[in-house]
């Protein structure tokens, strides 16, 4: 089970994982259309482990973490250090994704039986506030690492301000 931090922790983009630009914040998943075409959408939901699992192998592609959510829409929340790392792996005809994504425009993008979806956000320094109350490492303070609230940090708004001072401070 996972380690619970008592009190309130927010997210930190200052360390390891994270550069002064920030993170992705990438959302992708799937969504059974048509249940009974079961051909057209279990190969979809194995090929997004077989990802997962190159990802694992080959930290230098850039993602810093991933979680799953299943159910008749899936999601994955992954943070990746940078959108250059994650456009790369996504073209890149050696690892899974580029494959993938051709595969399923043959099979599944004209029988409607099963969509897939994407989102992608840049989360910069000053751009986000996180907050974590009696949890386990948790969304972007597992893929970046977090710190206890202090009177510094315990609004949402001083959250946003220290992050935005940081990265002032940060570009000179």
């Amino acid at each position: 089970m996972a380690e619970v931090f008592p009190g309130r922790w927010t997210a930190r983009l200052d360390s390891e994982g994270a550069d002064d630009a920030g993170v992705v914040l990438f959302l992708i998943g799937m969504r059974v259309n048509k249940w009974w075409r079961v051909d057209q959408y279990v190969w979809v939901f194995l090929a997004m482990g077989r990802m997962l699992r190159h990802l694992a192998k080959h930290p230098e592609a850039g993602m810093i973490r991933a979680r799953n959510w299943l159910g008749r829409t899936t999601m994955q929340v992954g943070y990746w250090r940078s959108l250059d790392d994650l456009v790369a792996f996504a073209a890149d005809n050696d690892a899974p994704h580029a494959p993938a994504w051709r595969r399923y425009y043959r099979r599944a993008g004209e029988s409607g039986a099963v969509g897939v979806w994407h989102e992608t956000y840049l989360v910069g320094q000053g751009s986000f506030e996180a907050i974590y109350a009696n949890m386990p490492m948790f969304g972007l303070a597992e893929a970046v690492g977090h710190v206890k609230v202090d009177r510094t940090t315990s609004s949402s708004r001083q959250r946003v301000a220290r992050v935005s001072r940081k990265a002032a401070e940060a570009r000179g």
